[in-house]
């Protein structure tokens, strides 16, 4: 048979032990905090760049998807071959030349009209629509979209594209921050190639 009085004096001793073990502590300090040092020591490794940060909306990685593999850029041009149209300035349509297109914007259930001097990403904000975007200068593919209607070049102009490559833009993919319409469509934003 079991005594009561034994198994009350055993728990009130056990209690008393734990509760001086844990009032007198381990005598265990913490390390120093090195977090913000070793962040200061990575980012003195990095070199500076002019591509500006990512802002909050972004959905997706930066450029690195579609950088350029090393030893393509700033090649020669081969004997025959055409530079490449390195965009457009908006601003520099007349006022009397600027044209408006009817555009789809498929994921919104909308079309509305956008003129040639203003980018698919801002009449898109003009409606109020929530759509993906990160640079705003053509150097990431977090905008991009996809027109429906086939090839992107048939049916808009960039001012600067940095991200995409010539079979993105036939595959009808483009870069919404900077792309001006030239012709109606349908377009699926948030696409990436």
């Amino acid at each position: 048979m079991v005594d009561p009085v034994s198994v009350a004096v055993g728990a009130v001793l056990t209690l008393v032990v734990v509760a001086v073990h844990y009032t007198s502590g381990t005598g265990w300090e913490p390390s120093e905090d090195i977090s913000q040092s070793v962040i200061e020591q990575r980012a003195s490794t990095v070199p500076e760049t002019e591509f500006p940060e990512p802002y909050n909306r972004s959905i997706g990685g930066g450029g690195g998807t579609a950088a350029i593999p090393a030893g393509e850029g700033g090649a020669e041009l081969e004997e025959g071959e055409e530079e490449e149209d390195e965009g457009f300035d908006p601003s520099a349509i007349a006022e009397d030349e600027v044209e408006h297109y009817e555009i789809e914007y498929a994921k919104e259930g909308e079309t509305i009209e956008v003129a040639n001097n203003e980018t698919i990403l801002d009449a898109g904000e003009d409606e109020g629509w929530d759509l993906p975007y990160a640079c705003r200068q053509g150097q990431c593919v977090s905008c991009s979209g996809q027109i429906q209607d086939g090839n992107a070049t048939e049916r808009i102009r960039h001012s600067n594209n940095e991200a995409l490559f010539e079979d993105d833009l036939e595959d009808g993919y483009c870069l919404t921050c900077v792309a001006y319409p030239t012709a109606e469509f349908t377009i699926e934003t948030g696409e990436q190639p």
